[in-house]
């Protein structure tokens, strides 16, 4: 299917849907007052830890999901930071929704053009996986009923969310996980759009769009991770999917075009094992069989008192190794599931014998399961709780490749492939927060945030940038100090080349630009403004500025002797020049001045801009002819 044109995706009756996760850059956490920069992991001053496990809700339902998660025994561990408070640690209540973050959340409704909902009331929805201290992430339905243009139609907007972020996964421990508190709590704001994408590059294409309109709003955290695109997919005899965590807009169209790609050729597997009367049979111990095994996976189970456990798939033979997406088959799948129960993955008998595992041990296999050789055999070597588990899994799976496409929740990969996660979670994890009082939104007093497109034919327009810069500017991160230091009286060229080209170049000589503050980045700008400094040695005050952090620009500037010379001084470095070459000057007029320009900027030793003494040397050369 990579190479699928958009008839195909009609044929196929391609459908999918985008959930947009965007951090808010406010002042504070959505239910509480601690800041939202984010911290290193080495600056946390305590830990805790936790154990989660799944409720019912209101109707007396568990979550499949929640339920599936809670059955892998796990400890949490929580690293805090002298910013972290009681709401994080879950030991008090949350605060009232914070103010700022409601306010950007209804301007990224106007721009969606989604109705806000008269009163909005903070949900749970379960979450045991341990990015939250809660058990539970809050959120709440903002606006409904929105819309964005696409280049191949409109595509609904259903819902726009107010939610708190999660904790930062930072590894994987011996007995769980660990995650960082300095993320929890951040104001995120999620954008569901309905059902209405039918090609991977509309789904690129509305991504984008509604990357851009959040971005124009300049209150919305960028970098890495700050943004996440989840993507729901089906195909007409396939499965809803969902793939979470994209967190590049330039992987979608892939992602989408991989999975429409796999649910085909599962389908295809499905019609196939439907031909030859498949079936699964129970699971069998197969310890024996690898008593004397040369292969270091297995033996280390077995040394360990653990076991190999064995699914017969009857009439599966050839099918569990065939590919469905590029470097991924049917076994891949099977291996995803029973790695989500702590195995370390399995082996089957379409790519043995390999790993140290003979052609007599797979005969032996094959015959204390009952396997013929249409057969394929599945095997999970480990710890025998585990073995038990994950073998468990891969039958289930291998029954559903029998019926078809799974609906499922599925990882992302850098690649645009995708893995298995969880079943899709159900209502069953949503119920209301009791300790969050409802809010009534009220839009009247928010203002429409210019487009950057909008920003972008301004900034041509206003201050004569050229395209390609002033799209850099709009799109970049730094576009609310460009605009700041433009309000204050900064040459809107210079402040421009500054921050996008200056500073890229800076990172690119291993200097430290990014740890240049916006105060000194405006103050540098302020003494170029001011004439205390040449426009040309901006880069170089700033250079000294990411290396000495704890200067102010004035006093880098003096330190360094990098402050620019008086006009006094420009005019009479210009009339040496002149002197210098008076019967060249009388020859040649004005026309001399290209020669003359470059030893005066020598002269002067870069101390003065090049405009101001071009001006110089225009009326001194123009007094002599």
């Amino acid at each position: 299917m990579t190479d699928s044109d958009t008839d195909d995706y009609e044929a196929l009756g391609l459908v999918a849907g985008l959930e947009i996760h965007q951090q808010l850059d406010t002042e504070t956490k959505l239910f509480c007052a601690c800041p939202t920069e984010r911290r290193e992991p080495a600056e946390s001053t305590q830990r805790f830890t936790r154990y989660l496990h799944p409720t019912k809700s209101e109707l007396g339902e568990i979550d499949e999901a929640a339920l599936e998660e809670s059955r892998v025994d796990r400890e949490f561990e929580y690293l805090a930071y002298d910013t972290t408070c009681l709401v994080e640690a879950d030991d008090e209540p949350p605060h009232r929704l914070d103010d700022e973050a409601l306010d950007v959340t209804l301007e990224i409704a106007q721009l969606l053009d989604a109705e806000p909902v008269d009163q909005a009331h903070v949900m749970r929805k379960l979450v045991v996986d341990g990015s939250n201290t809660s058990g539970f992430q809050r959120s709440s339905l903002i606006a409904t009923d929105g819309e964005i243009q696409t280049s191949e139609g409109p595509v609904g907007i259903e819902d726009l969310l107010l939610e708190e972020e999660s904790a930062q996964r930072v590894e994987e421990t011996n007995d769980g996980v660990r995650w960082s508190l300095d993320r929890l709590g951040i104001p995120l704001v999620e954008i569901g759009t309905s059902p209405d994408i039918h090609s991977p590059e509309q789904a690129l294409e509305a991504a984008e769009r509604i990357g851009m309109l959040l971005r124009s709003t300049g209150t919305v955290k960028r970098g890495l991770g700050t943004i996440r695109q989840d993507v729901n997919v089906s195909i007409a005899e396939g499965a809803r999917v969902e793939m979470k965590g994209v967190q590049s807009l330039d992987d979608i169209d892939d992602l989408v075009r991989r999975e429409v790609g796999r649910q085909v050729a599962l389908l295809e597997i499905a019609e196939e094992l439907d031909e030859r009367g498949a079936s699964v049979g129970d699971p069998v111990d197969a310890s024996e069989v690898f008593a004397d095994t040369d292969s270091g996976v297995i033996g280390g189970a077995l040394s360990g008192d653990g076991s190999v456990m064995a699914v017969p798939l009857y009439d599966f033979d050839g099918l569990v190794g065939r590919e469905i997406q590029p470097d991924r088959r049917l076994g891949t799948e099977f291996s995803d599931h029973a790695k989500r129960h702590g195995a370390g993955g399995i082996f089957h008998t379409d790519e043995l014998p390999a790993y140290a595992v003979t052609e007599a041990e797979v005969a032996a296999l094959r015959e204390s399961v009952g396997a013929g050789e249409d057969d394929a055999v599945a095997i999970v070597a480990d710890d025998t709780a585990t073995a038990e588990r994950a073998i468990e899994a891969v039958a289930a799976r291998a029954e559903t490749a029998i019926e078809g496409v799974p609906e499922e929740t599925r990882g992302a990969n850098e690649d645009g492939t995708s893995r298995y996660l969880r079943p899709l979670p159900g209502a069953a994890r949503m119920y209301p927060e009791t300790d969050v009082p409802p809010v009534e939104p009220d839009p009247s007093e928010v203002e429409t945030p210019e487009l950057l497109t909008e920003k972008v034919e301004r900034y041509q327009s206003e201050y004569d940038l050229d395209a390609g810069l002033a799209e850099q500017v709009a799109y970049g991160r730094r576009m609310p100090l460009f605009e700041h230091v433009v309000s204050e009286g900064v040459d809107p060229t210079l402040a421009a080349g500054i921050l996008e080209s200056t500073l890229t170049e800076l990172r690119r000589d291993d200097v430290p630009a990014e740890d240049l503050s916006d105060d000194q980045i405006v103050g540098t700008l302020a003494l170029a403004r001011d004439g205390d400094l040449p426009k040309g040695s901006v880069g170089d005050l700033l250079s000294v500025l990411a290396e000495s952090p704890a200067l102010t620009p004035e006093e880098a500037l003096e330190r360094e002797g990098l402050g620019g010379a008086s006009e006094d001084e420009v005019r009479e470095a210009v009339r040496e020049v002149v002197e210098r070459n008076s019967e060249q000057v009388e020859e040649e007029g004005m026309a001399a001045f290209s020669g003359l320009m470059g030893e005066a900027m020598g002269t002067l030793g870069g101390k003065a801009d090049g405009e101001v003494v071009s001006t110089a040397l225009r009326e001194e050369i123009q007094q002599r002819t």
